[in-house]
């Protein structure tokens, strides 16, 4: 990065991307040090702030003292100001606000809002920054601008006109594409995109590993989730026989006329189809003209089912207002039996799932059994060398309102409940600590390092009390003066060992806290976005200097929904962090890649013994930390790059379960050859058989009985399996065969569009097929943004359909026997303009086949949108397409 700075510098910015743990901050003052300008460091919160500063007077000056020409007050600048992002925001708008840590949560992810601010004292802030000559600005962690700070801070570099220095771990890839230009316009374009393998590699980040530990809700817990699924059950059934809404839609238009509404039903067709299978479920007649309608008179109507009564109920409660006045009364009777059994919250009908179950599960009480098992599992493996660190989000404080003789009932999760779980299960594990923000806890035995190092930071008078309800432990009375010094030194004592397992906040210790010593890492936080959940891993995963044999052990947990066949939310939300993560598979392969998939997680785990075996499966793989480094070894020499790519999984991967043999096979027509072997080997072996037993037959008609038995042993053993060869032939060969095809098409079409701007010359899409059959398709070339609209794009036309501007109908024979025809979406950022879905159709046609271009938004169009709907070959992708990143 630093002996290509000058290239990178001449737009102005420097955007860099790299994991938590990878040393941005250095890399960010050796670029000011370079610069040698008057500059700004922008941080997300007080603790990283801080963290800015000790690490430029420890690692550049050799000083212990901060001098004065560096400031934390951005109302008084220096050569060196670091601030805060809402304090500049707060500065600019003169509001007497403290600064605090955020307390992000999972809807702040991208965090832009559609508010404004005026600033009506940015000039005063801007011209103290003039005076001091500010020239370089750098933005650390910069996802965390939420929109009225974003506003602040674009109009604080339009007056400056600085170089922007941007550092992140988890640029905001998953918003949207107006969203994401105002980031870029910020930062600048990303210059590179530094990633964990290969700081593996360098010796910057350790090997490291994710493992999850299930555990089922307890007694309790479990009653209120059978009390919510037998409500919403006995609710089902009530719906299923209201008469009077069944009445309602029989008096609507689209049922009385539907030929007079096909604009309507085209633009609704979710809610027309509803009506169908609700009236079909209540077995009412139905008129040969709804299926005339769907454009297919064969079309059998589904089942009503709890998806299909959420968007009938939606359609009747808050869509349709005018043609059901005269239900007004019954429409207020459902509302209220849907929000009194839990069904309803704020208009939004979900059967399956409600907000208090998702709270049920996400702060099971079982999850404290969960944590004393990791912890006593790490600490008998690593015994005095652990370094364990559990973040959660609530502190709990009302838990030390008891007595000594009274101890609390713990029924919540937090950071009370969790170090009183672990203190009083402890058993030789005494070296437990907390720390927060207004809770400090350490072992009695540590105090006497705690008060050296207190004394060496100028913290004199320091109050602390035995904690309440054991005189092992310390309780370290805080004020604000030594509040961030707390942090330091408890930091120093943790890396020391007089703290073997420390109990934090993910808003304190889970982003920009530096303790290289952590080698394991429980998640106990409730949140699942892409940013802080990446964040908190972080903390885990970075190298200690003269510890060469670290490795770092991520510990998720999850409260399994045994009612809800795909596990739950909780599971769901664990699903979504690990789309973030990169690290190596579970299986033979021993890939490097992100996902759950890697760590052999499937949605069949309900039962407590599934659970069980399970989580006996994660301890044998968590206690071989060096068989975790050798594998780390292996996978990284079977690459060079962390690309971003499309995987589509083979038929068997979906559970398809006509080719369990098969399975690890490449392609489909390796099956074929396979099955072709084989059944060639049978019949040699028949054959050399059949001499044998021709010396000895008495008439012809022996020798015809017996090669009618090899024919049909043949048959009985080879029949059914060439069925299905010949099925998944024809189903999948050209999807098999045309994926690369559809690449370039999708590339020459984003090219021409203008959404990827790369010299052509150096891009490129490659296809590969791995040993199970599964194909990834990936952009060679262009930046890390194109790579990921490419990817996203391309996962739109794979997708089942949903409601595209443009739908490419696709025509094939399979030899003169059987014509094939199948519906992709033509990806939304192409479909916006004619002229770039007409180009991406030509080129279709020329490098994947023949095909017709359809407009939807026309009622034939819409006629053949909802067709395909119901019969894309796409449809059998369904959440199983998916967006990885993959080490090739």
């Amino acid at each position: 990065m630093l002996n290509e700075l000058t290239n990178h510098l001449q737009d102005q910015h420097l955007h860099i991307i790299a994991p938590p743990g990878s040393g941005k901050t250095i890399l960010g003052l050796e670029v000011a040090l370079r610069l040698n300008k008057p500059t700004l460091v922008l941080a997300p919160t007080i603790a990283i702030r801080n963290q800015w500063i000790n690490r430029f007077c420890e690692l550049f000056l050799n000083a212990s003292q901060q001098p004065d020409w560096i400031s934390s007050d951005i109302r008084k600048p220096g050569f060196l100001t670091v601030a805060t992002y809402q304090g500049v925001h707060a500065a600019c708008n003169m509001k007497n606000e403290q600064e605090v840590e955020i307390e992000e949560n999972e809807e702040e992810s991208s965090n832009f809002e559609n508010e404004s601010t005026k600033n009506p004292f940015l000039d005063e802030i801007v011209n103290g920054l003039k005076a001091q000559n500010i020239q370089t600005i750098i933005v650390d962690e910069a996802h965390h601008l939420k929109n009225e700070w974003w506003e602040t801070l674009t109009k604080v570099k339009a007056k400056l006109n600085p170089i922007i220095v941007g550092l992140t771990a988890t640029p905001p890839y998953d918003v949207s594409y107006n969203e994401w230009q105002r980031y870029i316009e910020l930062t600048g374009p990303v210059d590179t995109e530094i990633t964990v393998p290969e700081l593996i590699i360098e010796g910057d980040l350790c090997p490291h590993q994710d493992y999850v530990h299930f555990s089922l809700p307890d007694k309790d817990e479990n009653k209120h989730i059978s009390q919510f699924r037998d409500n919403i059950q006995q609710l089902f059934e009530e719906i299923k026989q209201d008469e009077i809404l069944s009445q309602a839609i029989e008096q609507h238009p689209i049922w009385i006329n539907p030929l007079e509404n096909l604009e309507w039903i085209y633009n609704n067709v979710n809610y027309y189809s509803a009506c169908l299978i609700y009236q079909n479920a209540k077995q009412k007649t139905i008129n040969p003209v709804h299926l005339d309608v769907i454009g297919d008179t064969q079309f059998k109507i589904p089942p009503l089912d709890y998806n299909w009564t959420e968007i009938l109920l939606d359609f009747y409660l808050n869509i349709e207002t005018k043609h059901f006045e005269t239900f007004v009364e019954h429409k207020q009777h459902i509302a209220n039996k849907l929000r009194r059994f839990g069904a309803m919250e704020r208009k939004q009908i979900h059967f399956s799932h409600n907000k208090r179950l998702t709270g049920l599960l996400t702060t099971s009480i079982s999850k404290l059994a969960s944590i004393n098992e990791i912890v006593s599992f790490e600490h008998k493996n690593l015994g005095n060398a652990l370094r364990l660190v559990i973040l959660t989000d609530y502190i709990r404080k009302e838990y030390l309102n008891n007595s000594p003789d009274n101890l609390p009932s713990l029924d919540k999760i937090g950071i009370i409940p969790i170090f009183e779980n672990i203190r009083r299960n402890k058993s030789k594990l005494t070296k437990i600590g907390v720390l927060t923000g207004s809770v400090v806890i350490i072992p009695k035995s540590a105090i006497t390092a705690f008060l050296n190092k207190s004394t060496a930071s100028g913290i004199e008078n320091v109050v602390y009390t035995p904690y309440v309800y054991d005189g092992d432990f310390i309780l370290i009375q805080q004020n604000e003066t030594i509040k961030n010094d707390l942090i330091h030194i408890i930091t120093q004592i943790f890396q020391d060992g007089e703290i073997e397992v420390l109990i934090g906040t993910k808003s304190l210790l889970g982003e920009g806290w530096d303790a290289p010593a952590i080698n394991a890492l429980i998640l106990a936080s409730f949140v699942g976005s892409f940013v802080l959940s990446n964040q908190m891993r972080g903390r885990a995963i970075r190298t200690q200097q003269g510890n060469l044999n670290k490795t770092g052990n991520i510990w998720h947990l999850v409260t399994i929904d045994p009612s809800d066949p795909q596990g739950g939310e909780d599971l769901d939300t664990l699903k979504r962090r690990f789309k973030s993560f990169v690290g190596i598979s579970f299986d033979v392969s021993g890939g490097i890649e992100n996902g759950i998939k890697r760590l052999q997680i499937t949605e069949n785990t309900l039962s407590q013994q599934e659970i069980d075996s399970k989580n006996k499966t994660m301890f044998e793989f968590a206690s071989n930390r060096a068989g975790l480094k050798i594998r780390w070894e292996k996978a990284i020499q079977t690459g060079f790059s962390l690309v971003e790519a499309i995987k589509i999984p083979f038929p068997e991967e979906r559970n398809y379960k006509a080719t369990k043999s098969m399975y690890y096979q490449k392609t489909i027509r390796s099956v074929i050859t396979t099955l072709a072997i084989a059944i060639t080997g049978y019949f040699e072996s028949a054959f050399n058989i059949f001499q044998k037993m021709a010396r000895s037959l008495d008439s012809p008609q022996d020798i015809y009985y017996i090669l009618a038995a090899i024919f049909a042993g043949c048959v009985l053993f080879f029949g059914r399996r060439s069925i299905q060869a010949l099925t998944l032939y024809i189903k999948y060969r050209d999807i098999t065969k045309d994926i690369r095809g559809i690449g370039n098409v999708l590339l020459n079409s984003l090219i021409e569009s203008g959404a990827i701007q790369t010299d052509p010359k150096t891009l490129s899409v490659t296809a590969i097929v791995d040993d199970t059959g599964a194909i990834y398709c990936h952009l060679e070339g262009g930046t890390t943004f194109e790579k990921s609209t490419f990817i996203l794009a391309f996962k739109e036309i794979l997708a089942p359909i949903n409601n595209p501007r443009y739908v490419i109908l696709r025509k094939s024979k399979f030899m003169i026997f059987v014509k094939q025809v199948d519906y992709h979406a033509l990806p939304e950022i192409l479909g916006k303009k004619k002229s770039h879905a007409e180009y991406f159709y030509a080129q279709w046609n020329k490098l994947v086949g023949s095909s017709d271009l359809i407009y939807t938004r026309s009622l034939e169009g819409r006629k053949l949108l909802l067709k395909s709907r119901l019969q894309s070959l796409a449809a059998q992708f369904i959440d199983t397409s998916e967006h990885v990143n993959k080490w090739k």
